[in-house]
């Protein structure tokens, strides 16, 4: 299988990684059928160990006083768990317990990990529970100190070899651990303060690498979790950021909206090489409508700055046809009629039963374009309306002003709640104008349709 685990299992004088301390440690590196290596050793904490932990796991202030600092004993960690996958059971309270202690000895110690009760519950579906005793006494694991590290970890290492063994094939053996496995790893030129300093708010984010170039801007409501998800990942993006991410800075948003908005205008802006999406500075082409000598309603395209009352825009003349053709499949339209086709007799719909006829005179305009102007509601990307939307901003002190004005978005300000909302020219003054770009329009329509008591000012 050419991989390596570390199967390990820590006791602590409690179960907090910032304040309690590792008592005892064993690690058994595993190969897939058997034990390779293994190491083992009581812990001086370097404080007392409670009572009651006493009474769980039977180590007490005598046994550890001689035992070896975390300090003593961290080279050897390192060394027997260098190119092992990281396992536990419940993986995150001794694998934050130990990144905790090498933390505090200024070593960032980073590791793929793997939790055995994932992987059991995923092996074994149906049972009651998945507590180590319990999968313990389910397969009968000879075990002869419960909560002392050594048999906790040989039986963690069972449970892990019970596991692979119901794997027929490599590819379905690779494919369990690939699942159950964590990644925990960081680009190798990025701290992994940096990941842990990051705020679990809402926000827009930058990739840079070590020159400070922007290579890649997203958003989330919650900017550490994401962060840590596009490390969790896999594909030829994440290999990017792996190779290249060497700094990360954020701005906090206050609300999704204006992430959304902030992150769209940024990414057209910097153009960064790993996003794929929204990079469109430009929209030349526009969408109109029109009614032709025989009384037809039409949608063309043109520059926008030759269309009056556009309906929409677009970067491409191509994604604008595209856009007509879906309106007319989705409203029985001629597209013929709609400059999609220059047939001089039936559009291909009308051979197919979904143009009745118009491009040939035997639809009557007037029955043709009530169906035209039911598809304009879905081909307008503007907005009929101008108005101001209020949102949350980044503190309890202030809201968030979103303007509407002229069909378009013209911008966000954060505002102090003390200020009059009802002062529309003055919050008009507040603004921050943006540069024109329909994809915020759709951002916002999106937005609008998605929450329902979304607060509005018409103007």
């Amino acid at each position: 299988m050419g991989k390596k685990f570390a199967v390990i299992d820590i006791e602590t004088t409690g179960g907090m990684p910032g304040r309690d301390r590792i008592t005892e440690i064993a690690i058994l590196v595993f190969d897939g059928k058997k034990i390779i290596d293994s190491f083992q050793s009581l812990i001086n904490p370097e404080r007392s160990i409670p009572p009651q932990i006493s009474r769980i796991t039977g180590i007490t202030n005598e046994m550890v006083a001689d035992a070896p600092y975390f300090y003593e004993i961290a080279k050897q960690v390192i060394e027997i768990t260098e190119d092992c996958i990281f396992v536990a059971h419940n993986v995150r309270f001794d694998y934050n317990f130990i990144v905790n202690e090498f933390k505090s000895l200024g070593y960032t110690y980073s590791k793929r990990k793997l939790c055995t009760v994932r992987l059991a519950r995923k092996a074994f579906p149906g049972l009651q529970s998945y507590s180590l005793g319990k999968l313990i006494n389910h397969f009968s694991i000879d075990v002869q100190s419960r909560h002392r590290a050594y048999d906790d970890a040989l039986a963690a290492s069972i449970i892990l070899a019970k596991a692979l063994e119901l794997q027929s094939t490599k590819k379905e053996l690779l494919k369990m651990i690939s699942d159950a496995v964590q990644l925990t790893a960081i680009p190798k030129k990025l701290h992994i303060d940096t990941i842990k300093s990051l705020p679990m708010e809402c926000g827009v984010y930058y990739f840079r690498d070590d020159a400070g170039n922007i290579l890649y801007i997203g958003k989330s409501i919650n900017i550490y979790k994401r962060i840590k998800q596009h490390f969790s990942s896999k594909g030829s993006k994440t290999e990017k950021m792996f190779e290249h991410v060497a700094q990360i800075d954020y701005e906090i948003t206050g609300s999704e909206i204006v992430s959304l908005l902030l992150e769209s205008s940024e990414i057209k802006k910097h153009q960064p090489p790993i996003n794929r999406i929204q990079k469109n500075a430009e929209f030349p082409y526009a969408l109109g409508m029109r009614t032709d000598k025989s009384g037809y309603k039409q949608f063309y395209i043109n520059k926008m700055d030759k269309i009056d009352d556009s309906l929409a825009f677009y970067s491409s003349r191509k994604s604008a046809l595209n856009h007509i053709k879906r309106l007319s499949e989705s409203f029985d339209l001629c597209l013929k009629l709609n400059n999609i086709e220059k047939n001089t007799q039936s559009c291909f719909h009308y051979t197919i039963g979904k143009c009745f006829g118009a491009c040939i005179g035997e639809e009557p305009p007037y029955m043709y374009n009530e169906r035209f102007d039911m598809s304009i509601d879905m081909a307008k990307k503007v907005f009929e309306e101008s108005m101001i939307i209020l949102e949350k901003g980044r503190t309890s002190e202030e809201k968030t002003i979103i303007l509407i004005e002229k069909g378009h978005y013209r911008g966000y300000s954060y505002i102090d709640n003390t200020i009059d909302t009802s002062n529309i020219s003055m919050l008009r003054k507040l603004i921050n104008q943006a540069k024109f770009n329909p994809e915020a329009d759709m951002i916002i329509r999106a937005y609008i349709d998605s929450n329902e008591h979304i607060r509005i000012i018409q103007l």
